[in-house]
C-alpha cells in the first residue's frame, strides 16, 4: 500500500500510531471459542503472513466484512457483465451444495444429471443437429470454454495435417482485434499464432468478415467469430462467416470451421433474436461457449462450451477416470469444481423457462435503449447500435418493444463525447467522466477501441437484469449533471492544474 511514490504509507501509519500496548491475554484465551472483543483480536493479526495464533470467528468475520465493504457496488458496477443477483431461492440452493465436487460424478450422481441435463438443454437452444450427438461441459467461465474450443480446433488440424504429411507445428487462429483477451490467452498458452483483424468505427468496432479471409492460410485452425464484443455489444456476422468460408473452400480446398464466442450473446440472441442465424444451424460452427454467470443470469465462476458433435472433441483431449469409484471422463482444463454453480443454472431453466429469459432480455434492451436515446440526444454520440431500427420509417411515432426490429447486439450502451461538445468544450476529457461518476457510486470504463480505431475513447454501460427501469433515470441525471459540470468556465482552471500535477508526477 503506497501515497505515492515518495512515501510508505505503512511506516506512516505505524510511526502515527500510540505506544504498544500488551493485551491482557493467557495461554488459556489463545483457541477460537474465546469471547469476541470487538476489533481488538484482529488488531495485530499480520497482514502478509499466516498468523501464528488464529482469531475466533466472529473476529474473523468482521475484519473482512469490513474490509470487503470498500468494494464497489455490485448493482452499480456497470464495467462488468457478470450477474450478480439471484432470487432468495436460488441463494439457498447454493449455500446447500457448496461442498460438492462435481467431478465426483459417483459420489454425486445427481449434480451429475443435472449437469448433462443443462448440456442438452443449452443444445436445443442452439439448435444442435438432431442426427448429431452434441457433447459439452461446464467450465470455470467462457475463459477456460474458449481455450478448450481452441484446442479441440487446434488437435483436428493438426491431425488432418500429419495425414497429409505436412507441417503441423505452425498452427494460426483468426479472430477480430476487438476479442476478449481469453482468445487472446488461449492462442499464447496453447502455442498457436494470432492473427489479429483490426476493426474499423464504420463496423461497429468489431471484426468485418470479409477482412477476415485474407489473415486465412493452410495453418488456420479456425475462425473465432465474437456475438456480442465487449467493447460495444455488436454480434458479428457468423452466418457471413461462413458463407465466405464455403467460397474461400471452392477455390482454395481449405477447409475452416467456425468457434462461437458467445459468452454473453449466446444467452441474448435465442430470446431476443430467434430467427438470427449464428448458432448451430450455421454449418461452419462446430463449438460455441459462453457464461452462465453472464447473460445466463448466474453468480460469478460458470462457463459452457458445447461441440456440435462428439467428433469435434477430439479424443486427445477426453481422459478416463478409474479411481473415484468408476470409469469416468474427463475433458476440462481444470479438475475439481464446484457444482452449485451448476445447479444453479438449471435452477434459473427450471425457474424462467425460454419466455423469462426472453423476458429479461427484452427488459434489458429497452433499458438500454431508453439510455442511448436518452445520450444521443445531448452530449454524447451512442457507438452501440441495438437502439437504432432496421426499418426508421416503422418508428416514426412511437418505439416498437421488439428487439427484432433493431439491430441485434447485447443490452450495451457505449458512448463517447459529441464532436460538437468537444469543439467548445476542448478542455474536458472524457475519461474525469468516468472518476466523478464513481463518486456517485456508479463503476462506468473508459476505455481506447481496439486495434484499427486506438484513436478513439469510448464509455461503456452492461444494462444487466439488476439495472432497473429507475436506475437507468437517475444514471441520465448523473451523467448529464457531471458533464455539465465539466464544460463550465471554472473547471477550465481546475483541468489545467490537474493536467499540470499530471505532468509533473
Amino acid at each position: 500500500m503506497s501515497l505515492s511514490r515518495h512515501i510508505d504509507a505503512e511506516q506512516i501509519i505505524a510511526q502515527s500510531k500510540d505506544h504498544h500496548y500488551k493485551k491482557h491475554t493467557d495461554g488459556h484465551n489463545r483457541t477460537l471459542h474465546r469471547t469476541w472483543r470487538r476489533d481488538e483480536d484482529a488488531a495485530a493479526v499480520p497482514k502478509y503472513a499466516l498468523p501464528k495464533h488464529g482469531i475466533n470467528s466472529k473476529a474473523a468475520y468482521q475484519l473482512l466484512h469490513d474490509e470487503t465493504a470498500l468494494d464497489g457496488n455490485p448493482l452499480l458496477n456497470l464495467a462488468s457483465f457478470v450477474h450478480t443477483w439471484m432470487p432468495e431461492d436460488a441463494d439457498k440452493l447454493i449455500v446447500e451444495n457448496l461442498n460438492k465436487n462435481i467431478v465426483d460424478l459417483d459420489e454425486y450422481p445427481a449434480a451429475s444429471l443435472i449437469h448433462n441435463r443443462c448440456v442438452s438443454m443449452l443444445g436445443d437452444l442452439w439448435k444442435a443437429p438432431k442426427e448429431g450427438k452434441v457433447i459439452g461441459t461446464a467450465t470455470a467461465g467462457s475463459s477456460e470454454a474458449i481455450m478448450l474450443g481452441g484446442l479441440a480446433m487446434k488437435k483436428r488440424w493438426q491431425e488432418a495435417r500429419k495425414a497429409a504429411g505436412k507441417d503441423y507445428f505452425h498452427p494460426n487462429i483468426v479472430f477480430g482485434a476487438n476479442a476478449q483477451v481469453a482468445l487472446e490467452k488461449f492462442a499464447r498458452y496453447f502455442d498457436v499464432e494470432t492473427r489479429l483483424v483490426p476493426v474499423k468505427a464504420e463496423d461497429g468496432f468489431i471484426m468485418n468478415p470479409h477482412n477476415a479471409l485474407q489473415y486465412i492460410d493452410e495453418n488456420t485452425i479456425g475462425v473465432m467469430v465474437i456475438m456480442g464484443s465487449t467493447y460495444t455489444g455488436h454480434f458479428e456476422n457468423v452466418k457471413l462467416m461462413n458463407d465466405l468460408l464455403d467460397k474461400l473452400q471452392e477455390e482454395t480446398g481449405l477447409n475452416i470451421p467456425i468457434h462461437v464466442d458467445g459468452a454473453s450473446g449466446a444467452f441474448i440472441a435465442p430470446f431476443a433474436h430467434p430467427h438470427l442465424q449464428w448458432s448451430f444451424d450455421v454449418p461452419r460452427v462446430v463449438s460455441i461457449n459462453t457464461s452462465g454467470h453472464k447473460f445466463g443470469l448466474v453468480y460469478a465462476g460458470l462457463g459452457w462450451i458445447l461441440w456440435r458433435d462428439e467428433s469435434y472433441l477430439h479424443r486427445d483431449l477426453i481422459f478416463e477416470l478409474h479411481y473415484l469409484g468408476s470409469v469416468e471422463y474427463s475433458f476440462t482444463l481444470n479438475f475439481s469444481k464446484p457444482a452449485a454453480p451448476v445447479i444453479a443454472q438449471m435452477f434459473n431453466f427450471l425457474n424462467l423457462g425460454f419466455e423469462g429469459y426472453k423476458r429479461i432480455a427484452y427488459k434489458d434492451l429497452r433499458n438500454a435503449r431508453t439510455l442511448s436515446r436518452a445520450l444521443e440526444s445531448t452530449y454524447f454520440k451512442v457507438l452501440s447500435n441495438i437502439h437504432i431500427p432496421l426499418k426508421p420509417e416503422n418508428h416514426r411515432n412511437e418505439h416498437s418493444d421488439d428487439p427484432e426490429t433493431y439491430h441485434s447486439g447485447l443490452p450495451v450502451v457505449a458512448f463517447r463525447l459529441s464532436d460538437e461538445f468537444k469543439t467548445v468544450n476542448p478542455h474536458v476529457k472524457q475519461a474525469w467522466i468516468q472518476t466523478l461518476l464513481r463518486t456517485k457510486g456508479w463503476i462506468v470504463p473508459n476505455y481506447g477501441a481496439p486495434l484499427g480505431a486506438e484513436d478513439v475513447e469510448i464509455l461503456r454501460v452492461v444494462v444487466r437484469e439488476t439495472l432497473s427501469e429507475d436506475l437507468i433515470e437517475r444514471l441520465v441525471v448523473d451523467i448529464l449533471a457531471i458533464t455539465e459540470s465539466l464544460a463550465c468556465k471554472p473547471f477550465l482552471f481546475l483541468s489545467i492544474a490537474f493536467e499540470t500535477w499530471r505532468l509533473i508526477y
